[in-house]
């Protein structure tokens, strides 16, 4: 059974989750340009002259994705689910007016103020109702 989340307990929760996403960002970023630097390292790598930086390139990009994995799971563990490393999005399992929805924030944003339907994703995103806002 998920949790569920109401806007206060979602913000209260913001100051970790806010960490996990920044981290899990700006180590995602860090693994593209780690990953984009192997593929040319490995361009240069034959059997005859191995190019030891390819090495060590591809060590640092699983370590990367090993700790943006552990970040993915912090996430899941505390009942919220990233959805994505562009905006830095969460989603956190809530009810409206009796119906699942979910209480949607994305990295930038101060507090939780908007949510969205089950199936509507960030295109159906909306601001909460007054009354729910903190």
């Amino acid at each position: 059974m998920r949790r569920s989340f109401t806007v206060e307990e979602a913000n209260r929760m913001l100051p970790l989750v806010r960490r996990i996403v920044s981290d899990a960002v700006r180590d995602y970023w860090r693994w593209q340009d780690i990953v984009h630097e192997f593929e040319v390292a490995a361009l240069r790598n034959s059997p005859d002259d191995p190019d030891e930086s390819a090495e060590q390139l591809q060590r640092e990009a699983t370590r990367l994705a090993q700790e943006i994995d552990g970040y993915i799971g912090e996430l899941k563990e505390l009942g919220v689910m990233f959805k994505g490393f562009d905006a830095g999005l969460v989603d956190f399992p809530g009810e409206i007016d009796g119906r699942p929805v979910f209480l949607c924030w994305q990295l930038g944003e101060e507090s939780v103020k908007h949510w969205h339907e089950e199936d509507a994703g960030f295109i159906g995103r909306q601001p909460l109702p007054e009354l729910l806002v903190s």
